[in-house]
């Protein structure tokens, strides 16, 4: 209308067949917006930030939880619609992100499955699963081995390298236990029996520092699922979405995303949309039998 004043509101209105009364309800919402309308405008500027502070990972549900952390009560329906208003989408996997990389000796004996598919802790450093998995640079495959508490779900140790080998898991398990308080015999080690995790080297640096090591079977991810799922987490909202020239330019992302946004920000619900360092906060040890 304002591009072609010189046509009558009239005509273009019945061009376009759209009601009179509609748009002259629009010109006055426009105006004088409603009460909702503007607490939907207020809405929508929250939850803008909070999308682009996930870095534009976080879909309805995270977003509805931060925003009661905030203070604001509303619907989660509402959510979805300002999100679908406001053209907003949560990362979402696109492609098949996984496939199998585990190799295993025949000749190592793999130390028994005591976890039997129960990834639950009541404590931290009770229950630690691992594994491995590789990352596209155009420099060439860059490899990630990771640990992860059953507990809190944080990321406890890593490390990368251009080689899947023993010094890979060992590098990982080794930030681990630099990072926490580990009490002899009361921590498990658990993942599949790849060649990286029978080997002798692995299974001693485990028994030095006393922690009973578990395996479940090869190439079956829900016997390691909670790691499984960490890495699909991690493709999804990290690596599908980026593409680095160099090894190095992985690594920095990965350290960015690991212990600048998952471990200390990214909430999760099963953690009461809580992020894996809060939800370690918010944890008060049993006092020692005897004690007040």
């Amino acid at each position: 209308m304002r591009e072609h004043p010189q046509h009558p509101v009239d005509l273009v209105l019945r061009v376009l067949g759209i009601a009179s009364s509609t748009f002259y309800g629009w010109l006055k919402q426009a105006k004088q917006p409603s009460a909702r309308r503007v607490a939907d405008d207020g809405l929508v500027a929250e939850i803008v930030d909070i999308h682009t502070c996930s870095g534009g990972t976080y879909g309805s549900p995270r977003v509805h939880a931060m925003l009661r952390r905030r203070g604001i009560q509303v619907g989660r329906k509402r959510v979805e619609r300002l999100m679908r208003r406001a053209g907003l989408q949560g990362a979402f996997l696109r492609k098949k992100w996984r496939t199998g990389s585990t190799r295993q000796d025949p000749r190592a004996t793999p130390a028994p499955d005591l976890v039997n598919r129960d990834f639950t802790a009541v404590e931290p450093n009770r229950l630690w699963v691992a594994d491995a998995t590789r990352i596209v640079t155009g420099q060439g495959v860059l490899w990630l081995a990771a640990v992860r508490d059953a507990f809190s779900n944080r990321i406890v140790g890593w490390k990368c390298s251009d080689r899947c080998d023993t010094e890979l898991v060992l590098g990982a398990l080794e930030y681990a236990v630099w990072s926490r308080q580990v009490r002899e015999g009361q921590l498990i080690h658990h993942s599949d029996r790849g060649s990286t995790y029978t080997a002798f080297r692995f299974s001693n640096r485990l028994a030095d520092n006393g922690i009973v090591q578990s395996m479940g079977s090869v190439g079956d991810s829900y016997d390691n699922a909670l790691m499984e799922n960490f890495f699909s987490t991690l493709k999804t909202e990290l690596v599908y979405r980026n593409s680095w020239r160099t090894r190095e330019e992985a690594e920095n992302a990965l350290f960015a995303y690991i212990d600048g946004w998952y471990n200390t920000q990214r909430i999760q619900k099963k953690l009461d949309w809580h992020s894996p360092t809060e939800y370690e906060a918010s944890y008060h040890q049993p006092a020692p039998a005897g004690t007040r």
